[in-house]
This record gives structure tokens, C-alpha cells and sequence, in this order.
């Protein structure tokens, strides 16, 4: 009884980490290019009070085990990189990877950063920049005096720079992608870095070799599917009554048990 206790408290513990990342995800529904969480459970030690196999003082063998578990605990959090829905928005500067990669930008330390988030802007200076003003990489200028701005699906930026009526390449987009993108780690800001667990990145043109293509006037939305995660929701609070449960049913009978002296 005493071990029903603390296993299910394993379980109230894990249950509430769940809640946490499943509010996240619900949180998160809007932004774009945010790739939902799921929490990967393991149970734990078991204890064994006879094993498969073991030999009887009849000399048959035992078919099956005899072992009681200790419970459960969370033991990792996993990106779920699927496709975002696309909206559309016109701006010439919102741009979606529709396939397999990452943005790059450069952080204000000089380190590399990665992102699906494709609402770009242009600062002061021209120069195309995150929201949080971090730069594209590779970096990529437009001239005061452009009009319009056209980005192919291989990342070609061009413009059509005062009264000419050719277009003028700027420069081209760049992707990433890792062996292993579920291992990146995220920093918030929409960002993703490197981690020895993700690999080393892997920089090819879009459209090419599996990276996916940029569509220009379109953002890739939230891949959090709100009913999936309403019913996550419900399933974590059940899990939680349920082990809330144990602990009161343990207690009871633990109860029961010091009262039985009187």
C-alpha cells in the first residue's frame, strides 16, 4: 500500500508535465511555423518476486513472471514536425517552406539559428530580418530604390529596382535541414539551434536534393490541431482523477489496516 503511494504519485507527477505541454501546444495554436510537442513516457523499475523460467521444487518450470512496477515518469519531449497549414497573405515577404527544411538566421552573438517561421521584414538598411530583427542568412539586401520584390521557389530573390523593367537578382535563399530535426533544441523566438543530438546542418537550395520549396505570400501556420489536443486534454485529466484516485483508495486501506487492532 505504501508503494501504491509513491507509484501513484509518479503518475499525478507525469500527468501534470502533460497538462503543461499540452496547454503549450494550445497556446502556440496561432504562431506561425510552431511545431506541436508530445511527451514520451517510460516506466520504471520493476521489482521481481519470481521469474519466467525459474525451476519449482516439482522441477516444472515457472511460464510467467511475478513483478510489480514503480511507476512512470516523463522522458522526453518530442517535436512533431509536420507540415503547418498554409495561409496566404499577399506580403511579398512572408515566405513558407512547403517540403523539408529550416530558415537560417544569425544570432546577435554570431551563432546560427533555425526557424519555419517565414514572416520576414526589411530594417532600416534594407537588409531582410526576422520580426526580432535577426538577419536571414545568407544575408540578403534590397535596394532603397526597388518596387517590388519577387522570391522564386529555388530562393532567387530579385527586384525590379526603379523604372527598370528587368528583374535584378539580390541574391538566394539558402535551407537547412538535420538528420535528425526532433533533436534540435528550442530557444523560444520561434528558433530552433544545433545540438549534437540534431547533427550537423545540411545547407542545399530549395526545391533541390528533398529540400522543400519557398512560396512567397504564404505562412505556415501552427501544425497544433486544437480538438487532437482538447482530446489530449481530457485523456491527461482522467489520467490525473485516476491517479488521484489510487492515492485516496491506498490511504484507505492503509487506514483500515492501523484500525484493525481496536
Amino acid at each position: 500500500m505504501i508503494r501504491a503511494l509513491f507509484t501513484a504519485a509518479t503518475g499525478l507527477q507525469a500527468q501534470q508535465m502533460n497538462t503543461d505541454i499540452i496547454a503549450n501546444n494550445i497556446a502556440n495554436a496561432n504562431t506561425p511555423g510552431y511545431k506541436r510537442d508530445r511527451l514520451n513516457f517510460q516506466d520504471l523499475l520493476y521489482q521481481t518476486y519470481r521469474r519466467a523460467g525459474q525451476s519449482t521444487m516439482t522441477g516444472s518450470q515457472v511460464p510467467t513472471s511475478l513483478r510489480v512496477g514503480s511507476g512512470v515518469r516523463p522522458i522526453a519531449t518530442q517535436k512533431i514536425f509536420l507540415l503547418g497549414a498554409s495561409q496566404p497573405t499577399g506580403n511579398a515577404l512572408d515566405l513558407m517552406i512547403s517540403g523539408d527544411g529550416f530558415f537560417q538566421v544569425t544570432m546577435s552573438d554570431g551563432s546560427a539559428a533555425y526557424t519555419r517561421d517565414g514572416t520576414f521584414k526589411l530594417d532600416s538598411a534594407g537588409n531582410i530580418v526576422t520580426a526580432d530583427g535577426l538577419y536571414l542568412e545568407p544575408a540578403i539586401s534590397v535596394p532603397d530604390n526597388a518596387t517590388s520584390i519577387e522570391i522564386a521557389g529555388d530562393g532567387t530573390v530579385s527586384a525590379l529596382l526603379g523604372s527598370d523593367s528587368s528583374l535584378t537578382q539580390l541574391g538566394q535563399i539558402q535551407l537547412a535541414r538535420f538528420q535528425n530535426p526532433a533533436g534540435l533544441t528550442t530557444i523560444g523566438q520561434n528558433l530552433f539551434k544545433e545540438t549534437d543530438g540534431s547533427g550537423s546542418p545540411q545547407i542545399g537550395t530549395p526545391g533541390e536534393e528533398g529540400y522543400g520549396q519557398i512560396a512567397q505570400g504564404f505562412i505556415e501556420m501552427s501544425n497544433v490541431s486544437i480538438v487532437e489536443e482538447l482530446v489530449n486534454l481530457i485523456v491527461a485529466q482522467r489520467a490525473f482523477e485516476t491517479n488521484s484516485r489510487a492515492v485516496t483508495v491506498a490511504d484507505q486501506l492503509l487506514s483500515i489496516a492501523n484500525n484493525l487492532a481496536r
